[in-house]
């Protein structure tokens, strides 16, 4: 069996309710339980959530609900201890799970070929967590630090003397979703050292931390609808 898991806690901070907030008339939370349904990919579709608001919401868009406990619903809990809490949960009532995918419930550009992907990307190397990742504008070697003042120092000072095309590049996380195996969530805690990067679009991707990040989440959203 597959199962999609969207981890959805209430105590965001930088944008209050987040999980919910209105995204272009719906809530953000439904464009990711809605994506995972249309993939025809998985059996349930469960929300883990201290919150009974947004399990509401999400039961209303056709999510199964999993309650996360008050020590894994802080600012401090990590991914996968969430991922495997709902997994045990859902198996508790006598379902076996063979594959999951956490989608991270701030995902409006998340597209259901990207899911296709994934999962297809996942039957070819069983033992690793599947990801898309986003190609950094420069080489993480040419960043700067900055202080209280804004005064800047070179991570490496060296990197300034090679030229661009000789210094490695670097990728970061899209912050979408993670396919794995039940015994991959189970066994390993570190996603990034053990991952398949799926390389993706700057365009189709927003890590939404702030009020700017949604405005431009917003926007590539309409731009996309646009063109389609």
């Amino acid at each position: 069996m597959k199962i999609a898991i969207i981890p959805a806690r209430g105590g965001s901070k930088r944008i209050p309710r987040k999980n919910i907030k209105e995204f272009l008339g719906a809530p953000v939370i439904s464009y990711a339980i809605s994506a995972a349904i249309k993939s025809e990919l998985f059996s349930v579709v469960l929300v883990s959530t201290d919150d009974e608001e947004i399990a509401a919401v999400s039961s209303k868009y056709g999510a199964e609900i999993i309650k996360r406990p008050s020590h894994l619903s802080d600012d401090f809990a990590p991914t996968v201890p969430v991922i495997r809490h709902a997994i045990q949960e859902f198996e508790g009532h006598g379902s076996t799970v063979d594959e999951i995918c956490c989608i991270y419930p701030v995902t409006p550009l998340l597209t259901t070929f990207a899911l296709i992907e994934g999962y297809r990307a996942l039957q070819r190397e069983q033992n690793k967590f599947v990801f898309p990742i986003v190609k950094l504008p420069i080489s993480p070697a040419r960043a700067l630090k900055v202080n209280e003042q804004n005064w800047t120092t070179n991570f490496d000072p060296s990197a300034f003397e090679k030229r661009t095309q000789d210094l490695e590049e670097g990728f970061m996380d899209a912050g979408q979703f993670y396919w794995a195996t039940r015994e991959t969530w189970m066994k390993i805690s570190d996603v990034h050292q053990n991952g398949l990067g799926l390389p993706c679009k700057k365009w189709t991707y927003v890590d939404v931390d702030d009020p700017e990040d949604w405005d431009i989440a917003e926007l590539l959203y309409k731009k996309r609808s646009a063109v389609m």
